[in-house]
């Protein structure tokens, strides 16, 4: 009877580890659903500032691809999950960052976006800690659902839009170059 409960645990602690991948400084889930579609992890990575780690990033798509930009651009449920991971991000720190992003994404031109773009300060308008989680979920043809937490803050419409967000990771100028690679599963 031992062996069996033994056994058992054994099983139940392998499958919960498969279900989760380390990532930095923590574990993030290798499949998640988001409007009755399963997102498996396409890639992950952390995002550093020298030997700080800020936080960790997944990138979740219904077919893995390593193609950044027609991911970006594709009309398809994808998600951003971000996991913070140092008491160093807080929330002014974490908006500026996506906000320069969209400049550098978008080469300046932000007028058109500058509303939606404001919506995420207004979204994330809580203080952001280690342990939080920011989803930035893509459901097809519905737009950007902003989650804080697990619960979901708004949508943010029009796939001009979610093209630009995604570039922020993804794009040919993104934030970080070997974070880019290691969410399309290059590294």
């Amino acid at each position: 009877m031992k062996k069996l409960i033994l056994t058992i645990c054994a099983v139940l602690v392998g499958f919960v580890a498969f279900a989760q991948i380390p990532v930095g400084r923590t574990v993030m889930e290798y499949e998640v659903s988001y409007d009755d579609q399963v997102l498996k992890m396409n890639g992950a990575g952390t995002r550093n500032m020298l030997f700080i780690e800020l936080y960790s990033v997944g990138l979740y798509l219904k077919e893995r691809s390593n193609d950044a930009i027609s991911t970006a651009f594709a009309n398809e449920t994808m998600a951003l999950r971000i996991k913070i991971t140092s008491k160093l991000i807080k929330r002014e720190v974490m908006l500026k960052a996506i906000e320069d992003g969209f400049i550098q994404a978008t080469e300046g031109n932000t007028a058109s976006l500058q509303k939606r773009i404001d919506k995420i300060r207004e979204y994330y308008a809580k203080p952001i800690k280690k342990g939080d989680l920011l989803e930035l979920v893509y459901i097809k043809d519905k737009g950007i659902h902003c989650y804080f937490n697990n619960e979901l803050y708004g949508i943010i419409e029009g796939q001009d839009f979610k093209f630009a967000l995604f570039k922020v990771w993804l794009g040919d100028n993104p934030t970080k170059a070997d974070l880019k690679q290691k969410l399309m599963g290059n590294q």
